[in-house]
């Protein structure tokens, strides 16, 4: 096998792409910043056991693993970013008032979670701890429509879910509790002979409630649906009121569809309240998931109420036009105080200068070299180069 092959579903990014990635990221995190979120950097490496401290079985499945050759103990590399910066929030600044955290890097997956998905995502997101209630969801769904817009993304779905609701049927019902991870992965794949098949012996209303589940899905009137279908407990009247609420809190954009889908519980299965995907054009797979994780802090001794989304900036910035190529000077190699004084002083100005070595030519396809440092009459000057 040749020594350059990459690992599956890993890629390396060439220059034009990496420039689109690099300053979406940049546009991303300046307008986070603008509402007051704080950056921060979690490691790449933790202890297992604090890496997957509350994240559930579906994060596990995604994590590398390798031994500390200092430590002998189990090492993961993060396939998820939020449970560190819950981590975070809960240990290390241990704030009693709401707190606004965002984040950017590289998270590493043991499988693609979608067709044609890369196994090494950037991650970029936006947490808020500290607040229960829905306002904090309406800034984070509002922050992530923002995004979009920044990347020139004009038509985005988004698609609003509540877990409480598969919960609250759950616990009505100890086997089909014990099933939980399996009816998961089932009402995701909106896979109805395989729900009917592992509640052929669970209480007959779980089993009624499981199979509609993957049917209400559509515009707003599925919230009105679900109120006559679902059973009468309170744990669902409050998730239905509450997507209900959100629903009128979306920006009034003819480029924003809001849909219900009561079985979309893919993603990670730490979520305690209101989940919710954009789906954009051009992408088989949600662009960017989020919602309310109130109990992983509790997982870190500190009971905080949460809520947040990521994204991944390789696919978001996929769907953005090629990056233009930026004008540049080219200019010769020399030791001479006056050439460099004056290349200095040009790249101060923001000038992008290439200095032509010896022997060789520049063949760069991310710049345009449209100008010329040349000398005359003692005096380095910029002169037009023909097309």
């Amino acid at each position: 096998m040749p020594n350059w092959l990459l690992p599956e579903n890993i890629a390396d990014v060439l220059p034009s792409e990496a420039r689109k990635i690099e300053e979406l990221r940049r546009r991303l995190l300046d307008h986070f910043r603008s509402y007051g979120y704080e950056l921060v950097m979690p490691p790449m490496l933790e202890y297992l056991e604090s890496l997957l401290c509350g994240a559930g079985q579906d994060l596990d499945l995604r994590t590398f693993k390798l031994v500390d050759q200092l430590s002998g103990r189990t090492l993961g590399v993060r396939a998820d970013i939020t449970t560190q910066v819950a981590r975070i929030d809960a240990h290390l600044l241990n704030r009693s008032s709401v707190t606004r955290l965002c984040y950017a890097g590289s998270v590493l997956h043991t499988r693609p979670s979608g067709l044609h998905a890369t196994r090494e995502p950037l991650q970029i997101g936006a947490e808020i701890y500290g607040h229960a209630g829905l306002e904090a969801d309406i800034e984070i769904q509002e922050l992530l429509l923002a995004s979009m817009s920044l990347a020139g993304i004009t038509k985005v779905r988004l698609d609003l879910c509540h877990v409480g609701i598969l919960r609250a049927i759950l616990a009505q019902d100890p086997l089909a509790r014990q099933n939980e991870l399996s009816l998961y992965s089932l009402l995701e794949a909106k896979d109805i002979p395989g729900l009917k098949e592992i509640s052929a012996a669970f209480q007959q209303q779980t089993r009624a409630v499981l199979l509609v589940l993957p049917d209400l899905y559509g515009d707003v009137k599925v919230i009105d649906q679900a109120r006559q279908i679902l059973p009468k407990l309170p744990e669902i009247e409050t998730a239905l009121n509450e997507l209900a609420f959100l629903v009128t809190q979306m920006p009034v954009n003819a480029g924003v569809e809001v849909t219900i889908d009561l079985a979309d519980l893919r993603g990670l299965h730490y979520h305690s309240g209101v989940t919710f995907a954009a789906y954009v054009p051009g992408l088989p797979n949600a662009v960017a998931r989020g919602g309310r994780y109130d109990h992983v802090g509790e997982s870190f001794g500190r009971a905080r109420p949460a809520t947040g989304f990521s994204l991944d900036l390789r696919e978001l910035a996929r769907l953005m036009p090629t990056a233009k190529r930026q004008h540049a000077i080219m200019a010769p190699w020399g030791i001479e105080a006056g050439l460099r004084k004056k290349i200095a002083e040009l790249r101060v100005q923001g000038e992008i200068v290439i200095q032509r070595l010896p022997g060789h030519k520049n063949n760069t396809t991310e710049f345009d070299c449209n100008r010329e440092l040349v000398i005359e009459n003692g005096n380095w000057t910029l002169k037009d180069l023909k097309v």
